[in-house]
């Protein structure tokens, strides 16, 4: 696991895992009471002074690991009992290297059924050195050889507590999405950030039925758009003022 100012999710977390053999957490500096909690569950803590991306830091807190089945989690996520069980179940007869658990978030207090995370199958089961993430900035993926198998029960991902935890990630989405689009020589116009950022509220409320989900779906669907729009904006930004501009669209 890695941290940073999560406090208000962890200890539910790390106590859903008080099964697991071990835990580790790379935290990247946490100014609030997350390592307060996290010495409760844990003395495998290791604090880095850099921020190399998402993905990158998640291969730091597995490399820490000594265990032969890594599960990764966020800090605000919490392990259902049932799905304790089948992570138990699965690694004392394994079937495959990696496994992966299906997540219901909620979004502001409400459960969300559709705009885009129903059906929201994650890897994060793995046998250790089978599978790791990509060094992406944000949205990293895991990566793995072998086919991923589903196993049942729910993992619980406590997203989006309110509205400034909105505001605050689609800054930091935003920014991380621009520069990681900047380094791979991408760029983009304000018509580019305009048209992106209605395409995503468009394909969040309607195409991916989120008006089902009321105000929560309304509310998605807006920041899907603004984190877009933000996204190119920002990404714009980048090119004006970097003294070597990306060569490709």
């Amino acid at each position: 696991m890695i941290t940073k100012n999560a406090q208000t999710h962890l200890a539910a977390c790390l106590s859903s895992v008080q099964w697991a053999d071990q835990i580790v957490i790379v935290d990247s500096g946490s100014t609030d009471d997350t390592l307060t909690i996290a010495r409760q569950f844990t003395a495998h803590i290791h604090q880095t002074t850099d921020w190399p991306g998402f993905g990158v830091q998640k291969n730091r807190a597995i490399d820490q690991l000594s265990t032969d089945w890594v599960l990764a989690l966020d800090a605000d996520e919490v392990v259902s009992e049932a799905l304790a069980l089948e992570i138990q179940a699965a690694i004392s007869n394994p079937q495959s290297d990696v496994y992966r658990l299906e997540r219901r978030s909620a979004f502001c207090g409400q459960w969300v059924k559709y705009s885009g995370w129903s059906n929201d199958w994650v890897a994060r089961l793995f046998r250790r050195g089978t599978a790791k993430y990509s060094d992406d900035l944000v949205h990293e993926r895991l990566l793995h050889p072998s086919p991923a198998i589903a196993i049942r029960g729910t993992l619980l991902h406590y997203s989006y507590d309110d509205i400034e935890t909105v505001l605050s990630k689609i800054n930091s989405y935003s920014s991380a999405g621009a520069a990681q689009r900047f380094a791979q020589g991408k760029q983009a116009h304000l018509g580019t950030a305009i048209l992106r950022g209605v395409w995503a509220f468009l394909r969040t409320y309607l195409l991916k039925l989120g008006f089902l989900d009321g105000r929560a779906g309304f509310l998605i669907a807006v920041m899907n758009a603004e984190t877009t729009f933000y996204r190119f904006v920002k990404l714009r930004h980048l090119t004006d003022v970097s003294p070597q501009k990306p060569n490709n669209k």
